[in-house]
């Protein structure tokens, strides 16, 4: 892989906490030398594993964002066994627009692994992070929630692993970071251009989070993805933490097949018949697509294909046909 046109500020490998910027040079009408800063922080101390923690990677996903904030706000190294790499705002042009994409390039980053050192900005912060961050790490924690147009049950997820030992691993590892729920896909959403895929690619474990959404915070999220983060970074082997164990039994599930979506067959207005947390069965109605070009019309209701948990909804009323109105989650087949 060629090497990143990134150039980071700081020693990624010098021991202590460190705090500065990776400089994404960007040319510009208004700036023609100038460059966009990325923010990037280091904690380490001693012998252990290296942890690469993203969030942002999507800029709608604030709960994520404040966990890492939280975190090197008032971390001590000495309190570190090994190193922790972080990026609180992974797409910086996203974060700061509020958006999922950023407005620069209108690129989704988790659809641009593993990105060019010589293409748009979105590519060159996927190249980076694959090519320069993925290598150094042991393991990886990567932080999302549902954006502007989707809303979770506070989850955590991974790729399912064929070996037995990998699974129970990182079902501990669910269990430490304590989401009422935690879920393995089969089929990843964006196949392998995505963080995951790349740290896949890197032989690096990773997990992912789905903390909330709506292009919101809420008390409870922001604790649970706070309190998460120091557990699981706890559980790995780099924190201290005087945290207490969680009270929550994590319900381990999978998402498996296509058939665990729904998607809008029209477009019109979405009147969700199920919520978060609801247990569904295989044709029950999902929800109902009103016109508002055709207001003297029946609905067109949506029925889910099969059974289980409902993980994931549709935070916007408004839909477009194709959008994702739910998906669920099943026991895990192990």
């Amino acid at each position: 892989m060629s090497k990143s046109r990134i150039r980071c500020e700081i020693d990624l490998d010098k021991p202590g906490l460190q705090k500065g910027y990776l400089r994404l040079f960007h040319s510009t009408h208004a700036s023609a030398y100038g460059f966009i800063p990325i923010p990037i922080m280091t904690a380490a101390n001693g012998n252990g594993p290296t942890v690469l923690v993203t969030a942002a990677v999507h800029g709608d996903e604030y709960e994520g964002q404040i966990a890492v904030m939280k975190l090197f706000r008032h971390l001590d190294a000495k309190a570190v066994s090994g190193r922790i790499i972080a990026l609180s705002a992974t797409n910086l042009p996203a974060a700061l627009a509020g958006r999922r994409v950023s407005p620069l390039d209108d690129l989704n980053l988790n659809r641009c692994f593993p990105g060019s050192p010589d293409g748009r900005p979105t590519d060159q912060i996927a190249h980076y992070v694959e090519s320069e961050l993925l290598p150094r790490a042991d393991f990886a924690i990567d932080l999302h929630s549902g954006g502007s147009s989707l809303d979770y049950v506070p989850s955590t997820l991974a790729h399912k692993p064929a070996d037995k030992a990998e699974l129970e691993r990182m079902v501990a590892l669910m269990r430490a970071f304590a989401t009422p729920y935690a879920y393995f896909v089969s089929q990843p959403m964006g196949e392998d251009r995505t963080l995951m895929g790349g740290a896949r690619r890197a032989k690096v474990p990773v997990l992912g989070t789905e903390l909330g959404g709506g292009g919101s915070l809420s008390v409870e999220r922001a604790r649970i993805a706070a309190e998460g983060l120091v557990r699981a970074l706890a559980h790995l082997g780099v924190l201290e933490t005087k945290l207490p164990p969680p009270k929550v039994k994590t319900k381990i599930l999978e998402v498996a097949a296509d058939d665990y979506y729904v998607f809008a067959p029209a477009r019109g207005m979405f009147e969700p018949l199920a919520d978060l947390g609801d247990h569904v069965e295989a044709g029950q109605p999902a929800g109902a697509i009103h016109s508002q070009e055709a207001p003297w019309e029946e609905p067109r209701t949506v029925n889910f294909t099969r059974g289980g948990v409902v993980l994931c909804k549709r935070h916007p009323s408004r839909t477009e046909r194709g959008d994702c109105l739910f998906h669920l989650g099943s026991p895990l087949n192990s």
